[in-house]
């Protein structure tokens, strides 16, 4: 530990020196007089314009800052450095809230809390009044994060790096930290006047966007409105949604995040969103029309549009961690608002359980911060309008006070029981990287899941990995044996061949290495686990036999995935042939490489692979046997109908137990729409054949009463996407199936058949 010699030096020299530290020497600041600060309730947290005492206008303040000895509401005029800042002391505390309405603040009012107690690293608190604290109920927020060592709460360049975090800093962090905004209440439709589209979770198609990243490079969006909510939110934006049809956008965080320091050094920012400091507040760097608040409106009327296109918003959220990291972190919100009572703390109290990879972890357990993530919740769905929430690392949050995973745990019960957060969407990210964080197939009704099992397979089989199709069969099938048991539907599983983070579709058939050089972190960072093939050259090509093979292959995955049972996941610009040129962590690139690059849609080859997507989910819309309400049993549905789902050999036989068990690179099967639930009456019934062999196969199709004939719908084989190959082949006679093709074809003439064949988990 540094002594009290060692830091009176430390004050008189180099920590009071430097560009940063004389500006915030010569930052003016003033007392206001604790008589203005008005008497007012403890709720709801925050900064909420209202009326007060004697019917004054103004704004209530409430923070709840349980361990503080005080706590200082921060009012700020002008801009820049020399910002004048007016300090009020809120006298009342509730409950650990402390609260004051100030007369006059209104909306556009820009704010922070100074927050008063004790510095005991050693026994996890870290109060220090120094630094000028984002309201973590803060709706909106104006101005960049910058990371000089005045935001620390420690004396960042303290010579003994090893003791650094246990010496308080005392200059003033207000000139290099944002500030929160006073906005005034959602207008009175916001509550019940968003006309929700309600997409059950059997009919819903996600596409996992970034707001940024979709409408930057987008032709049709005005060039001031691109990469911004009112981008998302344009014609031009929303008409190609449609037209695609999807259901649902998952969008990538769109809670205020900050930058993380290395990439700062490094002329980089974050990307992605996976640092979060505000979770009310919608990220500023996406607003089009101002932060002074108009970033909540902005958003709104995102929400609005595509609401009004019949498309639901979910957001990806990330409560799992800050983005004030570890002990060597900045004090930025939480930190100095009450450590030990938002943060994973380890017997070491000095240092953070680190469960997120991202250097802390919050604590969902503890009262405070499971109210705050609540909270966050319920406001983004009652005055955003949002249709659910896809939680990053989310055993995370169902980490019990002990440390381990609880299904039965304070968060998880939390949502279980509340009125508005247990009728949204809500999908885990169900891993994460601390002891029994796996948990894929663990999560209670009503959550689904990212199947990352789902994922693997997929991609084993097309490329010629895997040894036999149990596994394929297990995952197209709606994953049974992860989902079934605790009465959950297929449409627990989110099934997803590519997502935000690895290649992308593209570069999974272009790349067997990732390329991560521009990360500037040696390639050192982003998976090695890839599962992917290039078709015989790594990276670009231009033998038109490799480009050839890799289109085949996208269409391959694409079809696969789309005609799966269960929730499909799409990631914005895999259906045109995004390439991020074999970066698998493009969390960082917050330019060409990761945004969508819409000139792809010039050539026909991409514009015919967009045209199959579209096509196949046009395909899966318009038939039930393709989105699946419960699982399939093997069995008919209806009297003298057809099992809803049989197995097939390659010649025309149904599988027997054992034949799971010998190596396979056809997958054959029958899909029956026969009192298919959600079914509005008769209907077509299909069979898939996928064949991953790089030689042609013969495939007896199934006579009566399966078929008396098939029509051939989608041949992957086929350059050509835009319409139906509407080929007719007899039941009961061979088909030929081109290498590495997926066909479907629609069976005409059902029928009934005993119950023979057994599933690839049958006993």
């Amino acid at each position: 530990m540094a002594s009290a010699a060692e830091q009176d030096e430390w004050t008189r020299t180099a920590g009071r020196t430097g560009a940063h530290s004389a500006a915030a020497e010569r930052r003016p600041h003033r007392y206001g007089d604790p008589r203005s600060v008005l008497p007012c309730g403890p709720e709801p947290l925050g900064a909420r314009v209202g009326t007060g005492p004697g019917g004054a206008a103004g704004t209530g303040f409430a923070l709840w800052a349980g361990g503080a000895e005080a706590v200082e509401v921060c009012l700020f005029e002008g801009e820049g450095p020399g910002a004048q800042e007016t300090r009020y002391a809120l006298a009342e505390r509730t409950d650990g809230v402390w609260h004051g309405f100030l007369p006059g603040v209104g909306a556009g009012a820009r704010y922070g809390f100074r927050v008063h107690g004790r510095w005991d690293p050693w026994t996890g608190a870290r109060w220090n009044p120094a630094k000028l604290l984002l309201d973590p109920y803060a709706r909106a927020v104006d101005g960049e994060f910058r990371l000089p060592p005045e935001v620390y709460g420690h004396v960042r360049d303290w010579p003994q790096r090893q003791v650094a975090d246990t010496v308080r800093d005392e200059r003033d962090s207000a000139p290099f930290v944002p500030k929160g905004v006073v906005v005034a209440e959602g207008v009175p439709e916001a509550a019940d006047g968003w006309l929700r589209p309600g997409t059950p979770w059997a009919d819903t198609v996600l596409y996992e966007l970034h707001v940024k990243g979709f409408t930057r490079r987008h032709p049709g969006v005005p060039e001031e409105l691109r990469g911004t909510y009112a981008g998302l939110a344009h014609p031009a934006a929303v008409g190609y949604l449609r037209e695609l049809g999807v259901t649902a956008v998952e969008l990538l965080p769109v809670q205020q995040f900050a930058h993380e320091e290395h990439l700062l050094r490094r002329g980089l920012r974050n990307h992605w969103g996976y640092n979060p400091i505000g979770w009310f507040a919608p990220h500023a760097g996406y607003a089009a029309c101002g932060t002074r608040g108009e970033q909540v409106g902005e958003f709104r009327r995102m929400v609005r549009a595509l609401h009004a296109a019949g498309i639901e918003v979910i957001l990806d959220v990330v409560y799992n961690h800050t983005a004030e990291g570890g002990e060597l972190g900045p004090t930025l919100s939480l930190r100095g608002v009450d450590n030990r009572a938002h943060y994973r703390l380890q017997q070491d109290a000095r240092r953070y359980t680190d469960v997120t990879g991202c250097g802390n972890t919050l604590d969902a357990a503890r009262p405070a911060a499971l109210r705050l993530i609540a909270d966050s919740l319920r406001y983004w769905v009652t005055e955003m309008g949002v249709d659910g929430f896809r939680f990053d690392l989310a055993a995370t949050l169902a980490r019990s006070a002990g440390g381990g995973v609880d299904m039965a745990g304070p968060f998880l019960a939390v949502l279980a029981q509340d009125p508005v957060l247990r009728r949204v969407k809500l999908i885990a990210e169900p891993w994460d990287m601390g002891p029994g964080g796996y948990q894929v197939g663990a999560f209670p009704p009503p959550w689904s899941e990212w199947n990352d099992r789902y994922r693997d397979a997929v991609r084993d089989f097309w490329r010629g990995a895997a040894p036999d199709v149990r596994e394929l069969g297990t995952r197209v099938s709606g994953s049974s044996d992860l989902y079934e048991q605790g009465g959950r539907a297929p449409y627990a599983s989110v099934n997803f061949v590519t997502a935000h983070d690895g290649f992308t579709l593209r570069d999974l058939v272009s790349y067997e290495r990732k390329h991560n050089e521009a990360n500037g972190e040696g390639n050192r960072d982003g998976t090695d686990d890839n599962r992917s093939w290039n078709c015989g050259a790594e990276g670009e090509s231009g033998d038109p036999r490799v480009a050839a093979l890799r289109r085949r292959q996208l269409r391959n995955l694409l079809g696969t995935l789309l005609l799966s049972a269960g929730v499909p996941m799409l990631v914005a610009g895999d259906e045109m042939g995004r390439t991020q040129g074999g970066n698998n962590n493009a969390y960082c690139q917050d330019n060409e490489t990761g945004w969508v690059d819409w000139s792809l849609l010039g050539d026909p080859g991409w514009a015919a692979l967009r045209a199959l997507a579209a096509r196949l989910l046009r395909l899966r819309a318009a038939h039930p046997a393709l989105r699946r309400r419960a699982f399939f049993s093997g069995r008919p549905r209806v009297p003298g109908g057809l099992p809803d789902l049989a197995w097939f050999r390659t010649d025309g036989a149904e599988k027997a137990q054992d034949d799971w068990h010998e190596p396979a690179c056809t997958l054959v099967f029958h899909l029956s729409a026969d009192g298919a639930p959600g079914g509005d009456g008769p209907d077509d019934g299909f069979l898939a054949v996928l064949h991953a062999g790089h030689e042609p196969a013969d495939v007896l199709l199934p006579g009566p009463p399966w078929a008396e004939e098939y029509e051939l719908v989608v041949d992957t084989s086929r350059e050509d996407q835009e319409d139906e190959p509407g080929t007719r082949h007899p039941g009961g006679t061979p088909l030929a199936v081109p290498p590495r093709s997926l066909l479907l074809l629609r069976s005409k003439g059902p029928g009934a058949v005993p119950l023979n064949g057994t599933g690839p988990h049958a006993g």
